[in-house]
C-alpha cells in the first residue's frame, strides 16, 4: 500500500463531520442511529465513511446484519478523532480564557537569584496584559522545586538540574550564568581600600552557605587556587533575614550572586565590595516536563521570561 502523506487529510479534504461520524458509529454500532445523531441521512453517512476509506484505502467498519463494527483500521481513526475532537475542544476552552484575560491560574518554581530580579519583571511584562492571571511563586531550592514538577505541582521552574538522573522527562532551556560578589554593610571600611583583592578579604569574618554547598564549595575553591588559605572565622547560614541584620551589626563579609546582591544594595540594604570574584554558580535556565501541555497563561509567562532574561543578558 502507498505510504499517505502526512498531510494526508488536507488532501481528503477531511472534515470535523466525519470525525463525528466515526465516533457516533463507534458509539452506536449502527449506521442509521449514528446518522441521527449528528442529524444526517444515512446515504449522507454513508458515502462520508465511503470516501474516508477510499482515501485511506482501508476498510474502517466491517457491514454486519445487525449493525457495523470498526476494524482494527476502524479503531485507530476513531482513537484519533477522538484525541482531534478533545484537542480542539481544549483550544476553543483556551481562546476563552485569553479573552477574558487569561484568569486562569500559572504555579511556577523559581530558585533564589531569578526571584529576585527576572521573574519580577516578567510577571511585570504580563500582568500589563493578563491582569486577571493568578501566578502562584514557589521560591526553593533546585532539588525541591524538581520534585514538585515532576509530581505536577508546578507548570514550570527556572533553576538547575544538579544531577543527571533527575533530568528524564525534563526539557531544559539555559537562560543565565550566575556570577557571585563580596556584600558588606553601608559604610564598611573596606569599602575605601583602592584595588581591592582577594588577599585582602582572605582573614576577615565571612557569613557563608553551609559546607556541602555549590556555592560553598566554589567560594573556598576560589581562595585554594588563589594559594590562599580559606576563612575560617565563619557563620554557616542561608536565613536571609539573619545574614542581613549580622551584616549591619558587624563588619562581616557575605557571598551572595550579583542579581540578589545588586537588588539589596538598591534598597541601601547593602553595598557590594568593589572586587570582581573568580566566583559563580552554574547557569540556571528554565525546566519544564515533555509531557506537559501548558496553558496559555503559562505559555505567556514562559514566553516573558525568555524575553526578559534575553534583555537581562
Amino acid at each position: 500500500m502507498e505510504t499517505l502523506n502526512p498531510n494526508w487529510f488536507l488532501k481528503a479534504r477531511l472534515k470535523t463531520r466525519q470525525l463525528l461520524l466515526l465516533i457516533a458509529l463507534d458509539d452506536h454500532r449502527n449506521i442509521h442511529r449514528a446518522a441521527e445523531a449528528l442529524h444526517m441521512t444515512q446515504p449522507a453517512a454513508s458515502k462520508q465513511i465511503k470516501d474516508l476509506e477510499e482515501m485511506l484505502d482501508v476498510k474502517l467498519f466491517e457491514r454486519l446484519p445487525r449493525g457495523m463494527e470498526p476494524t482494527m483500521f476502524g479503531e485507530t481513526m476513531v482513537r484519533h478523532a477522538r484525541m482531534a475532537l478533545t484537542s480542539l475542544a481544549l483550544a476553543h476552552d483556551d481562546i476563552l480564557a485569553l479573552k477574558a484575560g487569561l484568569a486562569g491560574q500559572v504555579e511556577v518554581g523559581v530558585i533564589m537569584t531569578p526571584a529576585m530580579a527576572l521573574l519580577p519583571r516578567a510577571i511585570a511584562r504580563i500582568k500589563q496584559h493578563a491582569p486577571m492571571l493568578r501566578i502562584g511563586a514557589h521560591v526553593e531550592a533546585s532539588n525541591i522545586l524538581l520534585d514538585k514538577l515532576q509530581h505536577g505541582t508546578l507548570d514550570f521552574m527556572i533553576g538547575r538540574i544538579l544531577e543527571k538522573e533527575n533530568s528524564a522527562g525534563l526539557i531544559y532551556e539555559e537562560l543565565n550564568e550566575e556570577p557571585a560578589c563580596a556584600v558588606v554593610r553601608v559604610g564598611h571600611p573596606l569599602l575605601d581600600v583602592p584595588k581591592l583583592e582577594l588577599k585582602h578579604i582572605a582573614d576577615q569574618p565571612w557569613i557563608l552557605p553551609p559546607h556541602g554547598s555549590i556555592l560553598r564549595h566554589r567560594f573556598d575553591m576560589m581562595f585554594r587556587r588563589a594559594g590562599l588559605d580559606i576563612p575560617v572565622n565563619v557563620v554557616d547560614t542561608t536565613a536571609l533575614l539573619l545574614i542581613t541584620a549580622l551584616l549591619q551589626q558587624t563588619d562581616s563579609l557575605h557571598v551572595m550572586p550579583v542579581d540578589v546582591a545588586q537588588y539589596y544594595a538598591s534598597l541601601k540594604v547593602l553595598s557590594i565590595l568593589p572586587i570582581e570574584l573568580p566566583c559563580k554558580m552554574d547557569a540556571f535556565g528554565i525546566i519544564r516536563q515533555k509531557d506537559h501541555l501548558l496553558s496559555p497563561g503559562a505559555e505567556l509567562l514562559l514566553q516573558a521570561v525568555r524575553d526578559t532574561a534575553l534583555e537581562m543578558a
